[in-house]
């Protein structure tokens, strides 16, 4: 799927730009009967509803031409918000001192699933301090990782 959904940024991230909008990530979900194509959009000044009708519509007719995804999908068009994805090396970079949550493909001692503050990359891998521990999680071991503020409900 990570080869797929890098394909498919090639072929978008032109358009997407072209229409003043940073292409942040793309998920492709499913296959087969009905697939789920979702594409995070963001401008320095946020992101509108205008953008993203802007974005879908030219990506739509891209994707039309050019046929990309095997059967039927739905395309979705989002800002990042609050729990935003990171997808990147830079990404990563961008957001240390944020906490965040990772979950892998693959177990990293012994565990899916990481919830901590990023602290960046070393050697090809995530950084991330969970409870005062240093993991070091491969990049391409990382099935999705996003920003995980810190609820403020209840505080004072």
């Amino acid at each position: 799927m990570r080869n797929e959904a890098e394909r498919l940024r090639r072929l978008l991230e032109p358009s997407v730009v072209g229409l003043g909008c940073e292409l942040v990530g793309i998920e492709l979900q499913g296959q087969g009967l009905r697939s789920l194509l979702r594409l995070y959009i963001d401008r320095p000044e946020g992101v509108t509803l205008d953008d993203c009708e802007r974005v879908s519509h030219q990506v739509s007719g891209l994707l039309d031409v050019e046929d990309p995804i095997r059967g039927a999908y739905t395309l979705e068009v989002s800002s990042p918000g609050l729990e935003r994805p990171l997808f990147t090396p830079a990404h990563f970079e961008r957001f240390v001192g944020e906490r965040i949550k990772v979950k892998l493909d693959v177990p990293v001692e012994g565990r899916r699933s990481v919830t901590g503050v990023l602290r960046g990359m070393r050697e090809g891998c995530v950084v991330v301090l969970e409870d005062g521990v240093e993991k070091v999680l491969p990049l391409d071991a990382i099935r999705r990782a996003h920003l995980a503020p810190e609820p403020v409900f209840g505080k004072r």
